[in-house]
């Protein structure tokens, strides 16, 4: 049996890079996913085949959608162990020249559209907690939830918010046995960091930044987003996972 075997889970960001691995790696340890995208991602075509993973295209920053998500895994699979809030974006601009709609659209997806969708999900995870023991939240954070750079004010803010929030998650609901924990990456090779990642002068320099000297792949935070989801995870809560390869020993 796999370690989420009767496991019902909610995937957000999931057509592609980080998300698409966790959704697949979560039902190849036995989950059923709910594997949540943008309408305009591949979020109907990448798991095409996957009997465990229904897609649906849902913007976590609609006003609706945190409703319409929580509502069709409980519909499809009638239950919610799994919340895992993967969707994120970024952007670069110095502050003196980040307009009001660059901070605000990073911070909807990351930070607002995270607390809302948690907020929905609350009440089922509370119902599956009584009824199995435990339930999840997974967050995804960054390494500049902790760190910084040029450009990344609004990114490093909504990171920062990701781990107060997961923390707070944590306190407040851990007597139901429900955990809360935040994964956060170092320099991932995928589709948002692709087209830089792609110049070798600029991958050589990340991947000698790191002590194992190469770049993390999507799977690798899908494993710790794993077991923090996992029932191996039964005593870790408000915890920062920091998956980067060692990218910030030395900084």
């Amino acid at each position: 049996m796999g370690r989420l075997a009767g496991k019902i889970a909610i995937v957000t960001g999931a057509a592609s890079g980080i998300g698409a691995a966790s959704a697949k790696l979560f039902a190849e340890e036995g989950a059923q996913v709910l594997a949540v995208d943008r309408p305009e991602s591949a979020i109907d075509t990448v798991h095409v085949g996957n009997r465990s993973i229904e897609p649906f295209a849902a913007d976590i920053t609609g006003d609706d959608a945190p409703k319409k998500i929580v509502a069709a895994a409980l519909d499809r699979f009638g239950a919610l162990d799994i919340l895992f809030n993967n969707a994120g974006v970024s952007g670069r601009a110095f502050v003196e020249e980040m307009t009001d709609e660059m901070w605000d659209r990073v911070n909807a997806v990351n930070v607002r559209g995270m607390f809302r969708l948690c907020r929905e999900a609350i009440p089922a995870l509370k119902e599956r907690a009584r009824q199995k023991g435990r339930a999840r939240i997974v967050n995804t954070a960054s390494v500049m939830a902790f760190d910084t750079d040029y450009g990344l004010a609004a990114y490093c803010a909504s990171k920062a918010g990701v781990g107060g929030l997961t923390r707070t998650l944590a306190l407040e609901l851990g007597k139901f046995n429900i955990t809360a924990n935040y994964v956060c990456p170092g320099a991932i090779y995928s589709g948002m960091t692709q087209t830089n990642f792609d110049k070798p002068e600029i991958r050589e320099v990340w991947e000698k930044k790191a002590a194992l000297r190469r770049l993390g792949q999507p799977i690798d935070i899908a494993r710790g987003a794993l077991l923090l989801a996992s029932d191996e995870a039964d005593f870790i809560t408000g915890h920062e996972l920091v998956v980067d390869g060692g990218l910030t020993l030395r900084t």
